[in-house]
């Protein structure tokens, strides 16, 4: 199901999105990708931020191709990773939403509602998230527009 050509891979969670985040590692892992494992590892309440912002630096610096974000409900995770400036992080519901964002949006970070999603579901819309390539062409130019530089202030 995830099986493509193996990649890095980071991945966080808070304490509420822990089982999902294992759920998802152990789908990479198996499917031979390199996962960065960002925590939390524990099920004390911890800040999503803080692991949303360690996902995301990996993913801004080229040490892992796309990053994977859990919380609760998936609004958090990708709040914060998008405050990073090349991070198009996306709160996936379906695999539906998980290629389109791809294909039209180059999203690099994949977000998840361990509160609102089943694990079925997720590993779905992982691997349709995986497997989709961006588009380019006229998405590019809408792309261009979300850099730093060119963003509304």
């Amino acid at each position: 199901m995830l099986s493509l050509r193996p990649m890095i891979i980071a991945i966080g969670s808070d304490h509420a999105g822990l089982p999902l985040k294992r759920a998802l590692s152990a789908a990479l892992d198996a499917a031979g990708h390199i996962v960065l494992d960002a925590g939390t590892n524990g099920e004390e309440s911890v800040d999503y931020p803080d692991f949303a912002h360690e996902v995301s630096a990996k993913v801004v610096s080229g040490e892992a191709r796309f990053g994977v974000l859990v919380c609760g409900s998936g609004i958090g995770m990708s709040i914060a990773a998008n405050r990073h400036a090349a991070i198009r992080a996306v709160n996936l519901h379906n695999s539906t939403e998980a290629r389109l964002t791809r294909a039209h949006n180059d999203a690099n970070i994949a977000c998840f509602g361990a509160r609102t999603l089943g694990v079925e579901v997720a590993l779905d819309a992982l691997a349709a998230f995986l497997a989709t390539e961006f588009e380019g062409g006229r998405h590019q130019g809408r792309i261009d527009k979300l850099s730093p530089d060119t963003a509304l202030a």
